[in-house]
């Protein structure tokens, strides 16, 4: 049991023009993707030109099912909403769109705003989604990479915000790492887990729901607003938690579940299961995206062992578990007790203290003393901001966003004794998430030293340019770093080669996230120094 797992984390960033709350935000985030990927030159240059841009090589959605179900269906595509069909951007439904080539690429970003996408030399993607400039992370095996190339991803907004003020006929836009307009809107930061296929997804529902309501305990990101639009004056733990709707379903922007059932796993279907997670925030504090990913992949590695049925937190089934997550979402005092369905009340940090116990239990049993490192910080960590929370909210405004976001406001309440319905709080909450350093409160806190950073500075700057080593993103980083011309397009589970003397692309599967490695392939990518010379070892001709 631990904490190493390939994961992913995807953020739809807002965006907006100041003074013009009518522009168009999904032009807006096209200008945004397509101001990254444009060739940086003389006065755009800036710490990051040259190192972020990545090839305008295509998106492969080949292989892609946003439809598959993990409770054994497929929704039809005549059914499904416009939004469900992630492998079609731009399409109505029921019209899967076929895989172009590159000059059809071309043609159709210059149509079709949301058609942007960058493939980025970290192994992320860059695109629009939903009307946002969406960063997809590359995978990672271990929590701390996750908060790393999490963080990559506000540098390359950042960088890309410049880019566009930086060019004439653009428009200057504002980028937040929010997940709320506050009027309504809410767009996601989305987590992907791998897990074991042979997992019964009844388990997978039954132990992971009353983790996810009570888990925003340190993961809300905090938010001025109570109710979808706002409407009622106060403050409450999470951006997104009033948006959701049922307990378990397919889709991810209406009537979104606690438990979203998308089964695509990006890899061997046989053998794995992708966790599609949308019920997080967008998390700034480092500890709190830390602990985010840490502690869930933690409680699927007990739910994949069959260790979680029996222990502390086997039987912690909710009576009404969407209630509940609203519930514990606006109770900042951490005092509101949720009702079990076998008729016990407890609290959320109660909750989690149940799982945190099971897992301490279970990795002692399995390892004792000789427990990695990263699966040691975490549940070190999980307990030490449990025990802040249970004694002092406050104490934990340097690990978690909202109790961190709540002394700020109560400050700014004090000082000049507003109300919660005062415009000025709004902003304060808008501007927390600012990824402009010189406007972004979050990061003026954490220049001064005022929240606690787990990250060497210039190791995020090198996240934005190089992939992890130990995933299969490597292989696709170092592919478009290397011979980013010659790569026609790619995905989570391919990247596709036009290379002179082939009549055809050469598509290479890379359907094993643990492969394609530096381990793996480092070696042989040395000696290529072409993408005809790869593609000849890798086809043996």
């Amino acid at each position: 049991m631990t904490v190493r797992r390939v994961t992913g984390i995807e953020t739809e960033y807002g965006i907006s023009v100041p003074g013009d709350p009518g522009a168009n935000p999904m032009l807006l985030s096209a200008q945004v993707v397509n101001a990254y990927a444009a060739p940086a030159t003389g006065s755009m240059r800036s710490s990051l030109a040259g190192a972020g841009g990545g090839s305008r090589a295509r998106w492969d959605y080949e292989d892609e099912a946003p439809l598959r179900d993990a409770r054994g269906f497929e929704l039809d595509r005549a059914r499904a909403h416009p939004s469900q069909l992630t492998d079609a951007p731009g399409r109505a439904a029921g019209t899967r769109r076929a895989a172009p080539n590159a000059s059809d690429v071309v043609s159709a970003e210059t149509e079709d705003p949301t058609m942007a996408n960058v493939i980025l030399t970290n192994g992320a993607r860059f695109y629009v989604d939903h009307a946002h400039p969406e960063y997809s992370s590359p995978e990672v095996l271990t929590p701390r990479d996750a908060v790393l190339w999490d963080r990559a991803g506000e540098l390359i907004l950042l960088e890309a915000l410049r880019r566009v003020a930086a060019t004439p006929g653009l428009t200057p836009v504002t980028i937040y790492k929010n997940n709320t307009d506050g009027k309504g809107a809410s767009y996601g930061t989305h987590e992907n887990y791998l897990m074991n296929r042979s997992t019964a997804f009844g388990d997978v529902v039954r132990h992971l729901t009353p983790f996810f309501v009570s888990r925003q305990v340190f993961t809300g990101a905090g938010r001025v607003g109570i109710g979808q639009d706002s409407a009622v004056p106060g403050f409450q733990i999470s951006q997104r938690a009033d948006f959701f709707e049922v307990e378990v379903g397919l889709e991810t922007t209406m009537k979104r579940p606690i438990i979203n059932t998308r089964d695509e796993p990006h890899a061997t279907a046989e053998k794995y299961r992708r966790l599609h997670v949308i019920v997080g925030d967008a998390t700034m504090c480092e500890v709190a995206t830390l602990l985010k990913v840490g502690t869930t992949s933690l409680v699927l590695s007990m739910l994949e062992a069959g260790a979680l049925a029996g222990g502390p937190a086997g039987d912690l089934l909710l009576a009404e578990p969407v209630r509940a997550l609203h519930e514990v979402s606006h109770d900042p005092g951490l005092t509101h007790l949720v009702r079990l369905r076998d008729g016990r009340r407890m609290t959320a940090v109660q909750l989690q203290r149940a799982y945190l116990e099971a897992a301490q239990a279970f990795v002692a049993d399995r390892y004792g003393d000789d427990v990695d490192a990263d699966t040691a910080e975490v549940l070190l960590r999980w307990e030490q901001v449990l025990a802040k929370l249970e004694t002092d909210v406050f104490s934990a405004a340097r690990e978690v966003d909202w109790v961190a976001k709540l002394r700020l406001l109560e400050g700014y309440r004090s000082r000049d004794g507003l109300d919660w319905d005062h415009a000025r709080l709004a902003a304060v909450d808008l501007q927390w998430s600012d990824v402009r350093p010189e406007k972004g409160l979050y990061l003026k806190l954490a220049e001064r030293g005022q929240v606690e950073r787990l990250l060497d500075p210039e190791a995020v700057r090198r996240a934005v340019s190089h992939p992890p080593t130990d995933t299969r993103a490597y292989f696709r980083g170092e592919c478009l770093a290397r011979y980013g011309p010659r790569v026609a397009a790619a995905s989570w589970d391919s990247v596709i080669f036009d290379v002179a003397g082939r009549g055809a692309l050469q598509r290479v599967p890379t359907l094993e996230p643990l492969r394609g490695t530096r381990e793996h392939v480092g070696a042989l990518l040395d000696r290529c120094e072409t993408a005809e010379e790869l593609v000849a070892a890798l086809t043996g001709s």
